[in-house]
């Protein structure tokens, strides 16, 4: 079976089953409730993209979910204490997030090292700048009134709106248009290509013309990117930033991605299945409290799927490999 196909019935399954038990409030007919699910899963899928082709490259980002919180307290701090207009704000906190991912993937390439140990060492690193640094520029670990700046409502038009009377989110098409552009790179162009050589088979890929350590500079720089824009997203739809925001999202961008059939090892995955990953865990979020369950089983149903995501991917890669 395809990644993306088993990514697709899981997400049915899931959405059929939190029909049954969250039936009390018209889980399956209300659009209300479909505007919040796909508003969770729209955060976790905007960066699992990246993350899922970082994967498929051979490689880990744990600093994804703190990226969100550093880029949505550096575009606070300029909108109100710099006084910036939002827009060049903005590019500057893209820009952060392009030097961010390439110190990343810089490190991994030039020191070997385990992509899972630096990126956990830039966590850290920009954890403790998120708290320390926010609270010794400004007093406190939160930046707030982020909608006092000049040109918030052009800018929380494009990224944080409102889509409909229910509340459907705008970084939903952030979503799609995102995952869109994933699937067609891994699928349509020679540098997705390249992805799957680099993390299939390194040393075959340099001896066949890859350039395997700007493909994975390359993948680290997009995922930050997509991160730093994720905290755009979320200042400008919460008009304040926390500075632990974010963390802890980078266990579930890559619980979304290994849904979407990327193996652990790289080589193998699938973008539009990643997509229906974040589908499933935004359901699972937003079901176990419309089925008014203890909302803490959600972490137990993230575990669980993580366990049964693997297992299956490595069956169905080992049948492949048999096949072959």
């Amino acid at each position: 079976m395809r990644p993306d196909i088993g990514a697709a019935l899981g997400a049915i399954a899931v959405f059929l089953a939190f029909g049954y038990f969250a039936r009390d409030v018209n889980w399956l007919g209300d659009p209300a409730i479909a505007a919040g699910w796909t508003d969770q899963a729209a955060q976790y899928g905007i960066v699992a993209v990246p993350v899922a082709l970082l994967m498929i490259g051979g490689e880990f980002d744990l600093s994804a979910g703190v990226m969100i919180g550093s880029s949505g307290l550096l575009l606070g701090y300029l909108a109100t204490h710099v006084h910036m207009n939002i827009w060049p704000a903005i590019a500057l906190v893209l820009a952060f997030g392009l030097v961010i991912g390439l110190i990343n993937g810089i490190a991994v390439v030039r020191t070997k090292l385990p992509s899972f140990i630096v990126t956990l060492a830039t966590f850290f690193v920009l954890q403790g700048v998120n708290a320390a640094g926010t609270l010794k520029l400004t007093g406190t670990t939160a930046i707030q009134e982020i909608d006092s700046a000049s040109g918030f409502n052009s800018a929380h038009r494009i990224f944080a709106s409102d889509l409909t009377q229910y509340a459907f989110k705008v970084k939903v098409l952030w979503w799609i248009g995102i995952t869109i552009v994933g699937a067609w790179l891994l699928g349509k162009t020679r540098f997705g290509n390249w992805i799957y050589g680099s993390g299939g088979d390194p040393l075959a890929a340099r001896n066949v013309g890859v350039p395997v350590a700007r493909t994975k500079i390359a993948l680290f720089m997009m995922t930050s990117l997509t991160a730093a824009l994720m905290g755009v997203i979320e200042a400008l739809e919460l008009r304040s930033m926390q500075s632990k925001e974010g963390i802890g999202l980078e266990f579930i961008f890559i619980i979304c991605a290994v849904v979407g059939g990327c193996l652990l090892t790289g080589g193998f995955g699938s973008v539009i299945g990643t997509f229906f990953g974040a589908a499933m865990l935004g359901m699972v979020q937003l079901g176990i409290v419309d089925a008014q369950w203890d909302s803490n089983w959600t972490y137990t149903f993230q575990g669980a799927i993580l366990f049964a995501a693997v297992l299956l991917n490595t069956f169905v890669r080992a049948r492949a490999q048999r096949v072959r």
